[in-house]
């Protein structure tokens, strides 16, 4: 089994080193050519080899109406993945509470707690995982429902504990033994996860610009709670990793062909590999992705690591999850067994 990467207790190049564990950001990502089963076998491959390779967790991402995802129900895909499995901590980055009602996810969660004892994380987020058609198909004010998030992952919690002040307590779910994350990507989750006294997870695989802010802030404004003692965070990062830094780099043009097309309002499933795909980009699409590298690490094992440990360093994360899907699912699930490996 790999070892996880190295980083300095106190920020440092120097000093005592603590261990940081690598986990694993899943999609469900659909492939051109394939199908929606095809993405749900890929996706068990791919968590069978994360576990055989030692990372913690494998969370699922919940999305909606997008051809090239497909982990919109999120809880059953996590299920799949927990009977796939027997140690890997398996759960949700995240579950964007605003499209449920906090009682049903503590049923849905509870129910996974109870299939897979000790293993469950509920990543919670706030975003709808949509454009804004999902809440008239989810029949939700999402509006609405993003302002009352603070609230509802408080009941969300309280149901978990088995609060007996609630109306009515869920089963499954009340006293479920559920691992509680607060995720973001900017400093209103940072705020909250803080205030709530709950680990945070921080999407800087795609949106890096208040990354810095967000760990500060979540930092210094961190109150114990009954779960957590001190500041727990777990940063994403965009890898891809092969034999040679060329490799990896072909590899990598999938990401970047889907990131590309999403930010041009053209999103569908993942494309084939291109060779020197940056290359044939305008300058605002080069320029993006240089911003993206910031929390990417591409390359060969040598270079993803050395990439991980810059990462860590600037930002004292306590775990790094790492996110994106290859168009090659075995390519894919070499590139997560390369990545441990270069720990070991």
């Amino acid at each position: 089994m790999a070892g996880p990467p190295l980083r300095p207790r106190d920020g440092s190049s120097q000093g005592q080193l603590t261990l940081v564990p690598l986990s694993v950001l899943d999609l469900v990502t659909v492939r051109e050519g394939s199908g929606v089963a095809e993405a749900l076998a890929a996706s068990i491959a791919a968590a069978k080899t994360a576990e055989e390779a030692g990372y913690k967790r494998y969370w699922i991402a919940e999305h909606h109406g997008m051809e090239g995802v497909a982990g919109g129900a999120a809880s059953v895909v996590i299920s799949a993945i927990g009977h796939a499995t027997s140690t890997i901590r398996i759960g949700s980055g995240g579950i964007m509470l605003p499209n449920h009602s906090p009682f049903a996810i503590a049923e849905q969660f509870g129910t996974l707690a109870a299939l897979f004892p000790g293993r469950v994380d509920l990543g919670l987020g706030r975003a709808p995982g949509a454009d804004g058609r999902i809440g008239q198909m989810l029949r939700k004010d999402l509006m609405r429902s993003a302002e009352q998030f603070p609230q509802d992952v408080v009941e969300l919690r309280a149901l978990l504990a088995g609060d007996a002040s609630a109306p009515l307590l869920p089963t499954p779910g009340s006293g479920a033994n559920v691992e509680m994350w607060i995720l973001g990507s900017s400093l209103f989750g940072a705020s909250l996860a803080a205030a709530l006294g709950l680990p945070y997870a921080f999407a800087s695989h795609f949106a890096p610009d208040h990354l810095d802010a967000a760990l500060k802030l979540y930092r210094e404004r961190f109150t114990p709670s009954e779960t957590l003692d001190k500041p727990h965070v777990m940063a994403a990062m965009a890898i891809v990793c092969a034999d040679t830094d060329e490799e990896a780099r072909f590899h990598a043009s999938s990401l970047e062909q889907s990131f590309a097309a999403l930010r041009s309002g053209t999103p569908g499933k993942l494309k084939p590999p291109i060779e020197n795909y940056r290359a044939t980009l305008p300058a605002q699409f080069q320029a993006m992705f240089a911003h993206l590298d910031q929390a990417r690490a591409v390359g060969s094992p040598s270079t993803v690591r050395e990439g991980i440990e810059r990462f860590v360093e600037r930002t004292g994360a306590d775990e790094i999850i790492v996110g994106g899907a290859l168009f090659d699912p075995q390519a894919h699930c070499r590139s997560l067994a390369l990545t441990a490996e270069a720990f070991a």
